[in-house]
């Protein structure tokens, strides 16, 4: 049995399909990696990996993404998030108009709003209800609030709010508790207290009691001492004496997966709550993924991880792709005509976008495919 024979279908999937796929993929002990994209030609990669992988895929956008996606000479005020909006719309379309032709179920999703970015979800969501009344869908099958930084009471308050407006169209809401480290897209959380860096079983609890009676389509991002980006060991700062001496034998790339295993005991603790029959009940994401172990992946996944945000790595393979091309090619990028092979040969052929974009299409496609790999999410269609 694969994730086809749940009677999802190919392209974008909303609702109780989201709720049975990451059900699956929770029972199968599989994660799905979340790209960001920025553009059709990362969407493509994406995608392209997932139909070759024969395996679902989550595409999403942050607010500098989307932004990104508009135009970088869109105007995007603090107070409307013009082109936040604008770009976040667009690419769903795109998304929604592209998917089902590559064959696989993609879940589309927005990354890390902010309480600043808060109107950039209330427009991405004026536009969900408006489709949702032409359509019976949402436009975007999920969305993410990052309050992290907020107390815990304001932070599960103000997503209580939002669930309670993604519920009737049976949108998927994931929220974010304790501080993910490092820095991505702007959010710099790189000299944090450590003591922020880890979430307690008391807290996820707490989540499950507010969330359960709105609405089943929610999952959580438990800080567990997960960092944004590839940093060399120890410059990521941590601080034991601010916290439970155990959890900071876990460092990214060295020691062991006891932070990870945190993910274990709050599953074990929201079970006994509700009764032990499920003993994973939590649909956990992790953050800060990009550099970790197959291993740490594997181990996050192991407790009741379905979702792997992936995009420093993605960002450096697109990189790749490009930086390679041209170098290998410098003599033929120099000028229009002339090259190595005669004064008069024109460079057109290595010139043209469609060449070198093509090339970071490669290279972001095999990075996709790894990481679907290293999640045990290859094979499963």
């Amino acid at each position: 049995m694969g994730i086809l024979d749940l009677n999802l279908p190919v392209g974008v999937i909303y609702g109780d399909d989201v709720l049975k796929l990451f059900t699956y993929a929770r029972e199968k002990k599989f994660a799905i990696p979340a790209c960001n994209v920025t553009s059709s030609s990362t969407v493509v990669a994406a995608l392209e990996a997932a139909r070759d992988e024969k395996a679902p895929i989550i595409l999403q956008t942050s607010q500098g993404g989307a932004a990104y996606f508009a135009g970088k000479g869109i105007k995007d005020s603090a107070e409307r998030r013009e082109a936040s909006v604008a770009g976040s719309i667009a690419a769903a379309h795109y998304i929604r108009s592209i998917a089902p032709i590559y064959g696989v179920p993609v879940v589309l999703h927005t990354d890390h709003c902010a309480k600043k970015l808060l109107p950039w979800l209330d427009g991405m969501l004026d536009e969900d209800e408006k489709f949702f009344k032409a359509n019976g869908v949402p436009l975007f099958s999920s969305h993410m609030i990052d309050l992290s930084e907020e107390t815990v009471d304001e932070n599960i308050e103000t997503c209580v709010k939002y669930l309670k407006r993604a519920a009737p169209m049976k949108q998927w809401l994931e929220m974010e508790i304790g501080i993910t480290g490092g820095e991505e897209d702007g959010v710099n959380n790189e000299n944090v207290d450590n003591a922020a860096l880890y979430t307690q079983p008391e807290d996820i609890w707490r989540i499950e009691q507010a969330f359960r009676p709105i609405s089943p389509y929610f999952s959580i991002a438990a800080g567990f001492g997960n960092v944004h980006g590839v940093y060399a060991p120890g410059n990521v700062k941590l601080h034991p004496e601010a916290s439970d001496p155990v959890l900071f034998r876990f460092q990214r790339h060295e020691g062991t997966n006891a932070a990870i295993q945190l993910l274990g005991k709050h599953q074990k603790y929201v079970s006994e709550q509700l009764g032990g029959k499920d003993p994973k009940p939590v649909f956990f994401v992790f953050h800060g993924g990009s550099g970790s172990s197959k291993e740490e992946y594997r181990e996050a996944i192991s407790n009741g991880v379905v979702k792997v945000n992936v995009d420093t790595d993605l960002q450096w393979a697109y990189l790749c792709g490009v930086r390679d091309y041209i170098t290998t090619n410098i003599e033929y990028l120099k000028t229009q005509v002339g090259n190595p092979e005669g004064a008069n040969k024109p460079n057109k052929k290595k010139y043209d976008p469609r060449v070198w974009v093509r090339e970071s299409e490669k290279t972001m496609k095999a990075r996709v495919a790894e990481a679907l790999r290293d999640f045990n999410a290859s094979g499963s269609l």
